[in-house]
């Protein structure tokens, strides 16, 4: 566990650590559970194709297997019955679905108005409290249009106004009428944060607290101090503060008044335990180190830096740390602590052993193309003189790293035996500006046919406005 700066919380938290397995399920209880469920799927063997299985694995003239909505199998050759449904791949690239882990579709939703925005509950510095799944609106037109980009899956998050944001949700990216139908089963929360220019300039606009950069920090320290004592009076051990923990009967508040439950004292303290992914808007080096120790404070791991334009200054501490980048290809100069960016800063991320460069969108229209940012950011390496970055590596940026911050890497993010088989076929390089999507998988069911009329989803909300 990491070591704790303030002695005085050491002994709560190290206690509450300790019965991590007891209490992280109270704090994690879910009243909005996910009713996904795969559609119904053929068996598909998809051959002849140039396969980069994204785990760093290129495979020439080889074929995937789907059955039962997983990867049964990759390799070359493969043999199948007649009842399985063949598709011809050759001059074709078949990859992982890809995995935005920054978006705000479904929260910002086309068309962009007043109306539609639900992001950012500016309402105090710390809304922990907040879910973004409770805003997302599944008729959103972007979805359908991400999906012909290749995305399968995707988290979408509150927006930056807010020290701590709140939850964010990981989704299936298919067409359903509610939000807990798109939730992925078993996908760990992930917590908003964010620092730097935009809550100082949010809340010091409104003449309050914070208004700087140290107002920021000492923000985020009293929160998780809030959140480090309310792990210990939630405790296991028996305790006269214990009312709603123990029998469910308290009602919620929204602050620590007497033992009652707490929403936001809820995910922050998920967060601690480990069991709840923090996720952080940071733009520059130096706020990044803060946050890793702000991070080493309190007992919390960063799962991922976002945007991160200056990642590169510390990528040897990401990589030994555990910590992905999640970052763009080129966003330069819009704002003062986006001015030291570099075009290859996804490249650096990516270079020491077991770092974790991730490619993300935080835009509508980006999500539609990461398989161009992707290919922006080897051009940029290339220009550099950097050793050339092999498609089967730049694969694992959309991929299997994008997983791996989600948590979800078990499940999804690679073609190996027994995953989702959420797939995606090109009709060449994914990394050609004139690559595109000719079929998308998700759990083996063919959600896009760019070919086919029809077989592409269209939000309710198109439809309604093409019926006007």
């Amino acid at each position: 566990m990491h070591h704790l700066v303030r002695a005085g919380l050491a002994v709560a938290l190290l206690s509450a650590v300790s019965s991590q397995a007891v209490g992280a399920s109270r704090f994690l209880q879910d009243p909005y559970p996910s009713t996904y469920r795969p559609q119904p799927s053929e068996a598909v063997l998809i051959h002849n194709a140039t396969v980069l299985t994204g785990t760093g694995q290129r495979l020439d003239d080889a074929d995937v297997l789907l059955r039962d909505g997983r990867i049964e199998a990759v390799g070359r050759g493969l043999q199948a019955g007649a009842e399985v449904r063949r598709v011809d791949a050759h001059g074709r690239w078949v990859t992982p679905g890809l995995i935005d882990v920054h978006s705000h579709l479904g929260v910002y939703p086309s068309p962009g108005v007043s109306a539609h925005s639900d992001g950012n509950e500016m309402t105090a510095p710390v809304t922990a409290n907040v879910w973004a799944e409770h805003s997302v609106w599944p008729q959103d037109p972007g979805f359908a249009e991400a999906l012909a980009g290749g995305v399968t899956s995707m988290q979408v998050l509150p927006g930056s106004a807010n020290l701590v944001g709140g939850r964010g949700v990981t989704l299936k990216n298919v067409p359903t009428t509610t939000y807990q139908a798109m939730k992925f089963p078993g996908a760990p929360w992930g917590l908003k944060m964010a620092c730097g220019e935009n809550p100082k300039r949010v809340y010091g606009g409104k003449g309050t607290a914070p208004a700087t950069r140290m107002g920021n920090v000492a923000g985020y320290r009293a929160a998780f101090i809030d959140a480090s004592e309310y792990i210990a009076k939630n405790s296991p051990k028996p305790t006269p503060r214990k009312r709603w923990f123990g029998s469910g009967d308290g009602s919620d508040s929204s602050g620590d008044s007497g033992g009652k439950r707490d929403l936001k004292l809820d995910t922050l303290a998920g967060a601690i335990q480990g069991d709840i992914r923090v996720h952080i808007h940071c733009y520059r080096a130096d706020e990044m180190a803060t946050m890793l120790d702000l991070a080493d404070e309190f007992g919390f791991k960063v799962a991922a830096f976002h945007h991160g334009v200056e990642a590169y200054k510390l990528a040897d501490r990401l990589a030994a740390e555990g910590v992905c980048g999640a970052l763009w290809a080129d966003w330069w100069g819009f704002k003062m602590e986006a001015f030291d960016g570099i075009a290859e800063n996804i490249a650096l991320v990516d270079r020491p052993a077991n770092s974790c460069a991730v490619v993300h969108s935080d835009s509508p229209e980006g999500i539609q193309r990461l398989n161009q940012e992707a290919a922006k950011a080897v051009a940029a390496a290339r220009r550099a003189g950097m050793d050339e970055i092999p498609p089967e590596r730049a694969i694992t940026w959309l991929t299997h790293n994008a997983a791996r911050a989600l948590g979800i890497e078990g499940q999804t993010g690679s073609l190996e035996v027994g995953k989702m088989a959420d797939v995606v076929v090109w009709n060449g390089n994914p990394f050609s500006s004139y690559a595109l999507a000719d079929q998308v998988f998700i759990d083996g069911h063919r959600y896009y046919d760019r070919t086919v009329p029809g077989a592409k989803p269209v939000s309710d909300f198109r439809l309604g406005q093409e019926v006007q």
